[in-house]
């Protein structure tokens, strides 16, 4: 694909509006680092998400809670090395939103200004719709976050599926619903249930990405490692992993390390050679020396 066939094709806020008006399915995978960003968007994906799941599959953090701005800020930079065509959407981390909305303002454009995301998601729901309205007017596209939200582990004792009650299933609508108004372009369904998720999804005029919500959303995001068989933690239920890297690059690593110990690795091909004029010149000097 050549640079005037990508800046053609470039995945903007409103193409991923016009996706669910078309009934168009999204696809979103998170990428941490120049390599994995390339992959995801030459593969076609509409959205790249820096997330902050980096803190556990790149970093190994045992949660999402300890990632900082600026290790978010190193990996964004990056990934957007790497992206061409997709809507580069980054994460903020715990703590840089929870202070004011002029703290969230401030991580945000440095996220815009000095990583070249081109939006921003957090976690939360109607409490959040403030925040939202505040950089939605400082022209900073927003993706919200509600069910499961990992930075709130704490407090939701764990990750549990969220709406299988009642009383918490209404607030999860009212949650999407507080967001939409507020001026969020799409919302992340995470961890609730496949019933819960279509009906949010039919209420609202803005995308759903689902992860762990059921195939009724407008979209579905996965880590790009649980995608390839990369991570260390079990699998929830929702992760369907398309291939076993992690197995692949154990079995090439220990390849090379048996080539190297058994003298196979390298063999004279992968050497680099002296012509046969400079052999012959050390030659003559080595032996007039001796």
């Amino acid at each position: 694909m050549d640079q005037n066939s990508q800046a053609v094709s470039k995945v903007t806020v409103p193409a991923i509006l016009e996706r669910k008006l078309r009934g168009e399915k999204i696809t979103c995978v998170t990428a941490c680092d120049y390599p994995a960003a390339r992959l995801v968007d030459e593969a076609g994906i509409e959205i790249i998400l820096v997330g902050d799941s980096l803190a556990q599959t790149v970093l190994g953090y045992d949660s999402t809670v300890p990632v900082t701005v600026e290790e978010m800020l190193h990996h964004l930079r990056a990934v957007r090395r790497g992206v061409r065509r997709a809507l580069l959407i980054v994460d903020l981390p715990y703590g840089a939103y929870h202070i004011s909305n002029e703290q969230a303002l401030t991580s945000a454009i440095r996220f815009l200004k000095e990583g070249g995301a081109e939006a921003v998601k957090f976690e939360g729901g109607k409490e959040r719709a403030g925040l939202v309205r505040r950089l939605v007017e400082a022209q900073i596209p927003v993706m919200g976050h509600i069910g499961l939200t990992p930075q709130s582990i704490h407090a939701l004792g764990g990750y549990r599926v969220q709406g299988r009650t009642l009383d918490s299933a209404t607030e999860l609508v009212a949650d999407a619903e507080a967001l939409e108004e507020a001026g969020a372009f799409a919302i992340v369904l995470e961890g609730i249930p496949r019933e819960l998720a279509a009906l949010i999804t039919r209420r609202l005029r803005i995308p759903t990405i689902g992860i762990g919500a059921g195939p009724d959303c407008d979209g579905q995001v996965l880590v790009f490692h649980d995608l390839v068989g990369l991570s260390y933690a079990p699998p929830a239920k929702f992760v369907r992993s398309y291939a076993n890297l992690r197995e692949m690059l154990h079995q090439v690593l220990t390849g090379f390390r048996a080539d190297v110990v058994e003298g196979r690795y390298p063999n004279d091909q992968e050497s680099y050679h002296w012509t046969a004029a400079m052999r012959q010149q050390f030659e003559k000097e080595t032996t007039r020396l001796a």
